[in-house]
């Protein structure tokens, strides 16, 4: 099972994030379908179907809904970008806190090597298309929206022709 856990987004940023998507040049980038938006805490590749049961604790411990703002629009890596994304805007660091504690949890149960470079938090809305250069900049309009994250949630991800499809396998609402 490739898995992954997330935070997952308000449908009306979901929306705002999905035209992003859409607004790119479409002969570049492969928009991310509106429904699998989110925001990646640990990205836990593929693992066993018995470490569910290790993670659902987890992912049911946490609360407290961090406030967070659409940032600016991204080309991810910055040299050879092969996402489109939209960084989000922490101001008091709970989403940083809440990856943190997801990550040292994760660890702790065996289940996950926390990476070594530092979280930028970020919702990917596109993908480069193969065989096309990568663009240097990222010419799409965002209009700024503050919100508070959804839930956090364990999903199994699994790859299809055009694009991973997400099923989530436990959720946590955060209030």
């Amino acid at each position: 099972m490739r898995l992954f856990v997330a935070l997952d987004v308000p449908v009306a940023v979901r929306d705002a994030l999905a035209a992003v998507g859409a607004a790119a040049d479409d002969v570049v980038w492969r928009p991310v379908a509106p429904e699998s938006l989110h925001v990646t805490l640990a990205f836990l590749g593929a693992r066993d179907p018995g470490a569910v049961a290790l993670i659902e604790p987890i992912v049911a411990a946490e609360s407290g809904a961090p406030e967070l703002a659409l940032g600016s629009v991204l080309l991810l890596p910055p040299r050879r970008a092969r996402v489109l994304t939209v960084s989000l805007e922490d101001p008091t660091g709970a989403l940083a806190a809440l990856q943190a504690r997801v990550s040292s949890a994760l660890a702790a149960a065996g289940v996950y090597t926390p990476e070594t470079r530092p979280f930028r938090p970020h919702v990917t809305v596109a993908r480069l298309r193969p065989r096309v250069r990568a663009p240097r900049d990222a010419d799409v309009a965002l209009e700024r929206l503050a919100f508070r994250g959804e839930a956090v949630t364990l999903y199994e991800s699994r790859l299809h022709p055009h694009g991973a499809r997400y099923e989530a396998l436990a959720r946590t609402p955060l209030t």
